[in-house]
């Protein structure tokens, strides 16, 4: 029998269903961060448990759902971001079906990879419509500090970037993790992911 690829989005009933509640888990968590005026954004767990849970194309489809509703409903660059939330989607869907859920220092070096990533993606933007800032008060205060022995703005906003990334990433893939590793064995049954990797 021939080994279905990971990138097959295997549309079912309950990948479908998976995206609103994705989409609610990262307003939930934004929110979260919001209200404790966190310096940081937790808008991605949502995103990241329906790509450990659904793969990479229901984890990229959450994350650009999400992305383009609250830009139609709160914020209009939020648009631009989807592309960092389809990037981690598809990087944390794929590492899911490659046996990073084992284990939690997997979960941690996949934590750090879409951290990577995110600040990699995330920098360009930056730079392109908020001058390198990145919307967190301690981070862009850092990379101010930065710039009289760093002139490059894309280096100084590359390292705000991934300052907020580390722990914002490492944290929002370690809950989505954990609300993976309470789900009830029948529901993973459901999506084809029984034994848990």
């Amino acid at each position: 029998m021939k080994k279905k690829s990971i990138w097959a989005p295997g549309f079912t009933v309950y990948k479908l269903l998976l995206l609103p509640a994705a989409i609610g888990i990262n307003y939930i968590g934004k929110l979260f961060a919001q209200l404790l005026s966190l310096p940081l954004w937790l808008d991605s767990i949502g995103t990241l448990f329906a790509s450990m849970l659904g793969g990479p194309i229901i984890g990229a489809l959450a994350g650009l759902i999400n992305n383009v509703l609250y830009g139609l409903l709160l914020d209009t660059m939020s648009f631009a971001y989807g592309i960092t939330s389809i990037a981690m989607g598809l990087l944390v869907g794929g590492m899911s079906l490659r046996g990073f859920l084992g284990a939690w220092y997997k979960v941690l070096v996949m934590g750090a990879f879409v951290a990577l990533l995110a600040a990699i993606v995330s920098t360009p933007l930056n730079i392109l419509f908020w001058g390198g800032e990145t919307g967190i008060m301690w981070a862009d205060s850092f990379a101010a500090s930065l710039q009289g022995s760093i002139p490059a703005v894309w280096l100084t906003s590359f390292i705000a970037e991934l300052a907020v990334d580390i722990p914002d990433k490492i944290l929002s893939v370690f809950l989505s993790f954990g609300i993976y590793k309470a789900l009830p064995k029948n529901l993973l049954r459901a999506y084809n992911r029984e034994d848990g990797i």
